[in-house]
């Protein structure tokens, strides 16, 4: 074989396996967003696919556990894009797991900032099965009652972004760690045990196995559907407070991905007017654009269903500094090291 022979089959190799290579962007994500046969991930994904022939090549994982897993590639990169929730998406931030990027839609979304972007709108819920319960436990002292013995559970703070959130919410309505950490501890006699997944808990309240457990509004509703037993609340504080944790899902550009620019391209393709305006329609979250209002039946649900609930938030950097402290006095108090 001619040395330019065998020189132009390796250039040619190159170019296709480069061209190749230019056809694909990777996302890691929490899970949620990716459920049902239309979901909006699935859908704008094929939109974005079709409009610019790149294809999206989609892992998903627990909140805490995707991020774990981008640090272990810290060296050798798999992924182009990051969707969690807080506090992870601070802490891959804070670990340089996220690349510096400004989405063009950046100015009409709140709390954007250099490294990541909030992506769709989500809050902290509680579930129970409306068919053994006659109503839903009035209070938190209602779930420490005997007949949620080994009828509870909520997914494992750490692991799990919904089950970080109810340790926070839990540290909110008793209004200190120590009070919160004290409940907790009570609350574990009813607890069935760790789960990293939030979503597998909806399938075990519907058919009674659990009669309360922990979800997410966007997840909850889009499940409810095919778990008619299942139905959403929030317990009340001391005060007669209803509170919910607001729980968005984030997108940040991973830091040296393979594919950067098309990771940019997809980001932006999430957050523009026509792919935000469907978030409701076909997974039940709530858009992060300021200058966008849904008019669709299932955001007019999500609405009604906050009714007379307060929503709130932490500061989730320092959330994030204090977290892994948490979760080893979680564990403690829990005994679920």
């Amino acid at each position: 074989m001619k040395p330019t022979y065998l020189a132009g089959l390796l250039i040619a190799a190159f170019c296709s396996t480069s061209a190749f290579a230019a056809d694909i962007v990777t996302v890691y994500s929490a899970d949620g967003l990716h459920d049902g046969n239309n979901s909006w991930y699935k859908n704008q994904f094929a939109a974005f696919t079709k409009q610019t022939g790149i294809k999206v090549q989609y892992v998903e994982s627990g909140s805490g556990a995707i991020v774990e897993r981008l640090a272990k590639e810290r060296t050798n990169p798999q992924a182009d894009v990051l969707i969690t929730v807080p506090p992870f998406i601070q802490r891959a931030a804070k670990n340089q797991l996220l690349a510096e990027f400004t989405p063009d839609a950046a100015t009409h979304i709140p709390n954007s900032n250099a490294y990541y972007t909030p992506i769709v709108n989500n809050y902290l819920t509680f579930i129970y099965n409306a068919n053994l319960l006659k109503s839903p436990p009035e209070n938190w002292d209602a779930l420490l009652d005997s007949r949620f013995k080994n009828k509870l559970q909520y997914s494992t703070p750490g692991q799990a972004g919904d089950g970080t959130a109810v340790m926070l919410q839990v540290f909110h309505s008793f209004k200190s760690k120590d009070a919160g950490f004290d409940y907790l501890g009570k609350l574990q006699v009813n607890n069935v045990g760790p789960s990293a997944s939030t979503g597998k808990l909806t399938a075990l309240v519907n058919k009674g196995e659990l009669y309360v457990a922990n979800g997410d509004l966007q997840m909850n509703l889009s499940q409810m559907a095919r778990n008619p037993n299942v139905q959403i609340f929030w317990p009340k504080n001391e005060n007669g407070e209803r509170s919910a944790l607001v729980l968005p899902y984030v997108v940040g550009l991973v830091n040296n991905g393979p594919e950067t620019e098309n990771g940019k391209k997809l980001i932006n393709f999430l957050l523009d007017k026509p792919s935000q305006s469907r978030v409701s329609e076909l997974s039940w979250g709530m858009p992060v654009r300021s200058d966008i209002t849904p008019s669709d039946a299932q955001y007019r649900t999500a609405v009604k269903t906050l009714e007379g609930v307060k929503t709130w938030q932490p500061n989730w950097d320092d959330v994030e500094v204090s977290l892994s402290a948490d979760i080893s006095r979680w564990q403690q108090v829990t005994d679920s090291e």
